[in-house]
């Protein structure tokens, strides 16, 4: 499938989805939104792909925010309708992915930007990633999940802090928050996704989609963590990935899933 503002490529059993903006600094608009989920959609069913890495075209942004002249004249019900609708379709589906999603942060990532780099199971960033949710600063606040997923992720005063000043972190404040788990130059940005991803793929995507599904109950509002955990732990036993790693353990081999 082809997309306006997107590139996708596929290659043993990593894809890379790049948002392909550059004019714009790889700003979410709504048909950047609507692509995203049926890319996300597509790779879901490709049973060949095991891990995903999004980044953002070019050495400027990751994506550096929503497109403000998409809704800078909404009503209240719009905006609204606005912000559900993107969560659904895209922030919370990657939230969810049964695949693992790893954001590479090159350059910008600011209000919507920086809560899809969120959204994503984990963050590597470029030695001039600077992050930020601006939005205050617009009158508004995050709408595509900042507010509930940077405190889970650098805290309760620190997420306080970010959002009522309007204000950016370097990379390097960012890996000492945890908001990013490495940070690297530019030009090793995506060879260590590809590293990462490379070793994930060793393992069984089964056990790793169950285990996504673990911690992210534990996140939830009305979820029990612990309960879900139990229950995919159990389930893992009825696997044919379970049956293929134990053995390989038993055997003194490399498992293959």
């Amino acid at each position: 499938m082809t997309f306006e503002n997107l590139l996708i490529s596929t290659e043993d059993g990593l894809a890379t989805i790049t948002i392909d903006r550059p004019k714009k600094l790889n700003a979410l608009n709504k048909a950047t939104i609507e692509e995203l989920h049926q890319a996300f959609k597509n790779l879901e069913m490709d049973d060949s792909i095991r891990v995903i890495v999004l980044t953002g075209s070019g050495e400027k942004a990751f994506v550096a925010g929503a497109d403000i002249s998409e809704f800078a004249h909404f009503s209240e019900e719009e905006g609204e309708r606005l912000a559900a609708k993107g969560q659904e379709l895209l922030f919370d589906l990657v939230e969810n992915f049964s695949k693992p999603v790893i954001a590479a942060v090159n350059g910008f990532a600011l209000g919507g930007g920086l809560e899809l780099a969120m959204c994503c199971h984990f963050r590597v960033a470029s030695d001039n990633a600077r992050m930020g949710l601006p939005e205050t600063s617009l009158g508004v606040i995050p709408g595509y999940g900042g507010t509930q997923r940077l405190p889970q992720l650098v805290g309760k005063g620190r997420a306080m802090e970010l959002i009522m000043t309007a204000g950016m972190i370097d990379s390097g404040k960012a890996l000492d928050h945890g908001l990013v788990n490495h940070v690297v130059a530019q030009e090793n940005l995506l060879p260590l996704c590809k590293k990462i991803a490379g070793k994930i793929m060793n393992n069984s995507p089964i056990a790793i989609g169950k285990a996504i599904k673990a911690v992210n109950a534990g996140f939830a509002e009305g979820e029990d963590g612990y309960a879900q955990e139990v229950k995919a732990f159990g389930e893992c036993f009825s696997t044919d990935d379970f049956k293929e790693g134990t053995t390989a353990f038993l055997e003194k081999r490399k498992a293959s899933f």
